[in-house]
């Protein structure tokens, strides 16, 4: 036997199996498709084994990549956790959309999204979805405009707040407005982890929309920081995995071991998912997808041996590809032909349009997105393209159009623009500038960013700088 978490995985499937056998097999009379997006947390681009990854072992994803599709040019919503998701929710690019950056309030919670906003739950409920989310959220506090029940969610578990998503054996959750108290956590501290209860509640989802079409999204903390986790099988084996760097700072403090059982833990929860979904005769009508919010929190010594981000260029809370880039991967039996990859120029505000034309509902006004449906479908010659994408944080700007990248950073005291242009086919690593070289075409990257940007009360684009500001990057 490789590795004891796989003994795990087909036990797993047995189990669920033999429950499934006593339930009535799922149907769908108008047969919409399930649509399940699965989100990690900072997770690297070149984490998974279908990406390159060469450590730690993902063989449930690696499996829906070979059975489905990867696209090799498909980008996150932001730099950064909560505006990423916005993105992924509202289909909108942070040049226009309402959160453009991660940001706490003083009690539980974040920047909420407002009720005039239109999120892709809220589009999918109206074409006869039941809805449910179940991990982070971080766009608005309980009770807000902005809870995942005010903006189309039936259901929710988790972390309402990203602050306190950083507690992976937390004493409370939240259940959609109302709060849970974990008693087992109080009576003995780290004895729940949320990770295990997050899935939990995504399966018995599942369990109970088996007539009905259903959006899930799936959006764990795994493997954001702290890592933390149950001192189990999974954590013995990369502790003791040959190999590993010994007698340095990581293996000293033991987080190299823990960051890639975190990520192959997420890996488990996939193939759980997968699991259900096949033991009640659903997944051939359910269309999976995997992404990460953005890339790898791991700085360049930390992935020095993980190698999360591969080779890319920066990492969260950059603009460069190694803080945008997502590995993207999709699944839908009879759909999608297995095997393929795409390098279509997708983001994430393309979800929403792409699960509007699904539903064969319109997509609300003012939205960014393109829907990625025919690509899905192998219609290439039918997908329509992007003029170009946006990103925007913290005074920088990127844009992509075709081949070529521009990253634009602004000085924050005297608002000076340095401007970097790298052609993304020939240097994917962006690792030659040449914006000298093209004054016309930096003109037109320029042009672009001042058109993409709407200027924001709650999110100005030039802010003072805080003396402690470490939140907003460890959210």
């Amino acid at each position: 036997m490789k590795i004891n978490y796989l003994l795990i995985t087909a036990l797993l499937l047995v189990a669920l199996s033999a429950s499934a056998a006593e339930k009535n097999k799922g149907s769908k009379p108008d047969n919409k498709p399930n649509i399940v997006f699965i989100l990690a947390d900072d997770m690297g681009y070149n984490e998974l084994g279908c990406f390159g990854g060469k450590v730690i072992e993902t063989p449930n994803i690696d499996r829906l990549a070979t059975q489905g599709m990867v696209f090799t040019n498909f980008y996150c919503g932001a730099n950064i956790c909560a505006p990423s998701r916005g993105s992924l929710m509202t289909g909108k690019h942070t040049g226009h959309a309402w959160i453009r950056d991660n940001k706490p309030l003083p009690y539980e919670g974040n920047e909420p999204i407002p009720a005039s906003e239109v999120t892709v739950a809220e589009v999918l409920k109206s074409a006869g979805y039941a809805t449910g989310a179940f991990g982070k959220w971080g766009l608005g506090f309980p009770g807000s405009e902005g809870s995942p029940n005010k903006q189309g969610f039936d259901q929710f578990y988790g972390y309402n707040c990203q602050r306190h998503a950083h507690d992976y054996f937390t004493t409370y959750m939240r259940q959609n407005d109302d709060s849970v108290t974990i008693y087992e956590n109080i009576k003995q501290p780290f004895s729940v982890y949320s990770a295990n209860s997050i899935k939990d509640e995504a399966l018995k989802f599942i369990d109970n929309n088996i007539n009905n079409p259903f959006f899930l999204y799936f959006a764990p903390t795994l493997p954001h920081s702290a890592y933390h986790q149950p001192d189990d099988t999974l954590l013995t084996y990369y502790a003791k995995k040959t190999g590993f760097p010994k007698g340095d700072a990581h293996a000293e403090d033991f987080s190299v071991p823990k960051y890639a059982s975190m990520s192959t833990r997420l890996d488990l929860e996939v193939g759980e998912i997968v699991a259900k979904l096949k033991a009640l005769n659903l997944l051939d009508n359910t269309l999976i997808i995997f992404a990460s919010d953005n890339g790898t929190a791991l700085s360049a010594d930390d992935d020095s041996y993980l190698h999360t981000g591969g080779q890319l260029h920066g990492r969260k809370s950059e603009v460069y590809e190694g803080g945008i880039k997502s590995p993207f991967v999709a699944y839908w039996k009879g759909k999608i032909k297995p095997g393929t990859n795409s390098d279509h120029i997708s983001a994430f505000w393309d979800f929403l349009p792409t699960c509007a034309e699904i539903a064969n509902v319109k997509n609300p006004e003012n939205i960014d997105g393109i829907s990625f449906l025919p690509t899905l479908l192998g219609n290439a010659k039918n997908q329509k393209e992007h003029a170009y994408l946006y990103w925007e944080r913290n005074q920088c700007q990127a844009i992509r159009k075709g081949d070529m990248k521009a990253v634009i950073i602004y000085d924050k005291d005297t608002k000076a623009q340095t401007v970097e242009i790298y052609n993304l086919v020939k240097d994917p690593f962006e690792k030659t500038d040449l914006a000298a070289s093209m004054p016309q075409l930096k003109d037109e990257f320029l042009n672009i960013a001042k058109t993409a940007h709407v200027e924001s009360t709650i999110f100005p684009f030039f802010k003072k700088a805080k003396k402690n500001n470490k939140q907003n990057t460890e959210e």
